[in-house]
């Protein structure tokens, strides 16, 4: 299977929201069930590329079949951390794709001079927490209960990755 992955460009925000959306009401992986309203995605992707944030996207026949991005955290005290997320559609998962994300959002965040970067994984995930261990990232604490649904709970795994 050939993929490209490649910044984010305005003419791929709805395909982005419908892959956010496909993972989201997977109700395994995100923080949302599914996609947030399509003007905030808008919102979201349009700051990210006036701001040059790191935000990358894999096609696959010119569709969004993953995302990662970081994005800045909001306070002065903060400006050197960015919050990675990042998702692949199903049917593609195990292939690299997750992979190949990871690897040139984090490029892009040490080109625009972040020095953290953090995440939250659900505990359940051991793939996206092998991958995130293969780049560096360690796990920095655990969020008991975080997650909770259908009366399920879940932790979520707090993990980051300083560039030296």
């Amino acid at each position: 299977m050939q993929f490209t992955v490649l910044p984010i460009q305005e003419k791929h925000i709805d395909s982005f929201w419908n892959a956010v959306d496909s993972v989201a009401r997977e109700r395994k992986f995100l923080a949302f069930l599914e996609g947030p309203p399509i003007a905030s995605t808008r919102s979201f992707v349009l700051d990210h590329i006036k701001n040059n944030w790191p935000q990358v996207v894999a096609l696959h026949e010119e569709q969004v079949i993953g995302w990662c991005d970081i994005s800045p955290l909001d306070r002065p005290v903060f400006a050197h951390v960015g919050s990675l997320g990042i998702g692949v559609l199903a049917p593609f998962r195990g292939q690299g794709v997750g992979e190949a994300l990871l690897s040139m959002a984090l490029q892009m965040a040490r080109e625009k001079g972040l020095t953290r970067i953090e995440l939250t994984v659900r505990e359940h995930n051991t793939p996206a927490i092998s991958l995130y261990k293969k780049y560096g990232f360690v796990k920095e604490g655990i969020h008991k209960n975080a997650v909770r649904i259908d009366n399920t709970y879940e932790n979520h795994i707090f993990m980051a990755l300083l560039f030296e």
